[in-house]
């Protein structure tokens, strides 16, 4: 068997991580290679890997996360109301199996965005598909969608994701086709699907905010059933990196 046309074999088949790995192997000395049982399955190992890899790439680049943040990375102190003990339960993604929504406030800077896309982050390499808007792309995707008539795809699209996440809520005023609209996602995704929601507004105003006190009504009613609360606190992260450029 010629080396080289499996390796070609392999590459048309698009076994990326096999073929790799195979090329790895036939760099070592011959007495250095494993039996076909060991090859057999550390090449599907390879394999599996690579298609993992590939997926949570796939599903990174698709979220359109604003920052490449990760849970490891979070700063943990009293003064920003932020503690391992409460994020520890949430790393397993199980939330996301469980269709519960995670609502995160806190003042400008206080890393609410960075929060979200870290959660975003980890449900992607959990295998979980992710979506990310802040409110002003979300609402002009409503308005271009109603206009064009791709409204009920985008729904659709919508309906698809694991887990949406909502950052910046409360900055934009909202329409009536924005509150209706936001009212038709969570109805299609409740019990089924999660959302993250990140606000400078606190919830007790939120039903202020949405202004419409039957569509805000139904809107809080799915979207605090369920849920996990982030209230952060603290000066602003940017201020002070601003301030400690080194």
């Amino acid at each position: 068997m010629n080396p080289q046309a499996t390796l070609d074999q392999l590459s048309t088949l698009r076994l990326g991580g096999m073929a790799r790995h195979y090329e790895a192997v036939l760099q070592l000395p011959t007495h250095q290679h494993p039996d076909a049982h060991t090859l057999i399955a550390t090449l599907a190992d390879a394999e599996y890997l690579h298609r993992n890899h590939a997926k949570i790439q796939l599903y990174l680049r698709l979220g359109k996360l604003r920052y490449p943040a990760t849970l490891e990375q979070l700063n943990y102190t009293p003064a920003r109301n932020l503690s391992k003990d409460h994020i520890l339960p949430l790393m397993d993604c199980a939330w996301i199996e469980r269709a519960e929504n995670v609502l995160v406030t806190g003042p400008t800077g206080s890393g609410k965005s960075f929060l979200a896309c870290a959660f975003g982050h980890q449900a992607c390499l959990m295998g979980y598909r992710v979506l990310y808007f802040n409110m002003n792309r979300f609402i002009d995707k409503i308005l271009c969608a109603k206009l064009d008539g791709s409204f009920p795809k985008f729904l659709n699209h919508l309906e698809r994701m694991h887990l949406i996440i909502l950052d910046d809520f409360g900055i934009a005023p909202i329409d009536q086709n924005t509150r209706l609209a936001i009212l038709q996602m969570l109805e299609d995704r409740y019990g089924k699907k999660s959302v993250l929601v990140a606000s400078q507004i606190p919830i007790a105003h939120w039903h202020e905010y949405i202004a419409d006190p039957t569509l805000a009504d139904a809107i809080l009613d799915r979207l605090l059933a369920n849920n996990h609360r982030f209230e952060l606190k603290g000066e602003s992260l940017r201020r002070k990196q601003s301030q400690n450029p080194s």
